[in-house]
């Protein structure tokens, strides 16, 4: 099955122009062939095309289906972006084949790259919920200071966490801690780690310091593990 996404199809009934020419150009659809599209936000539509056209192809819904995330819990994943951008990119595309919820891009004291450009991240981000078969588009923050973050999470009933390499505070495996049932929470720091400051700050809002193995990982390889490690627990709760 190949998906395309169409946020406003329930009003326009059209692909965007991007699709379009997918649809048209490359996999050479044509009138009266059927595709199935997602708006993003949870629905998947079974539709004929009626106009092929590369800028605006048309569409008619015959069939609507919820599409829901499948994992049961909310996740939310916040780290501060890799100086190499291409690093940061991989990673959001295998965060969202995988399942998350949300993206919050990170600002810490230590951050080696302080901007990024969501339009770039969201379109990795879409083709990953569609090449996935995903129905809904994970949500991406844009980028705020750490302390800012914390503060709106410092109330929150999620099983909060952040991985660090200092052993300061006494650190417990992930997977270990991480309850299975309960929102999920994970935050990663930049290349040179959180500051002291950030760490003591994390602990005193909540936060547990945790560990992702014995190795000491990338900032894009310890995001990644605890997404999937999240799941892997989750998974195993009945």
């Amino acid at each position: 099955m190949i998906q395309f996404y169409a946020p406003d199809i329930l009003t326009t009934s059209t692909l965007p122009e991007s699709d379009s020419a997918h649809c048209c150009r490359v996999l050479r659809m044509k009138e009266g062939d059927e595709v199935y599209v997602v708006d993003g936000k949870g629905k998947r539509f079974r539709c004929v095309i009626v106009e092929a056209h590369p800028k605006h192809t048309m569409l008619e819904i015959q069939e609507e289906e919820e599409l829901p995330s499948h994992w049961g819990f909310r996740l939310t994943l916040a780290v501060a972006p890799t100086k190499n951008a291409d690093r940061m990119e991989w990673l959001l595309e295998k965060i969202v084949e995988i399942g998350v919820d949300r993206v919050v891009l990170l600002k810490c004291a230590r951050s080696e790259r302080k901007v990024m450009k969501p339009e770039r991240l969201e379109k990795v981000m879409v083709s990953a919920m569609k090449q996935s078969l995903k129905g809904i588009l994970p949500e991406l923050s844009p980028m705020v200071n750490i302390k800012d973050f914390i503060n709106e999470q410092r109330d929150s009933e999620a099983f909060r966490c952040f991985g660090y390499c200092s052993e300061v505070y006494p650190r417990k495996g992930f997977a270990k801690s991480c309850p299975p049932g309960k929102d999920v929470v994970i935050m990663i720091g930049p290349e040179g780690d959180f500051s002291p400051e950030e760490v003591e700050m994390a602990v005193e809002a909540g936060f547990l310091p945790v560990t992702f193995g014995e190795s000491r990982l990338r900032t894009e390889t310890a995001a990644l593990y605890g997404v999937t490690a999240a799941h892997v627990v989750n998974s195993l709760k009945d």
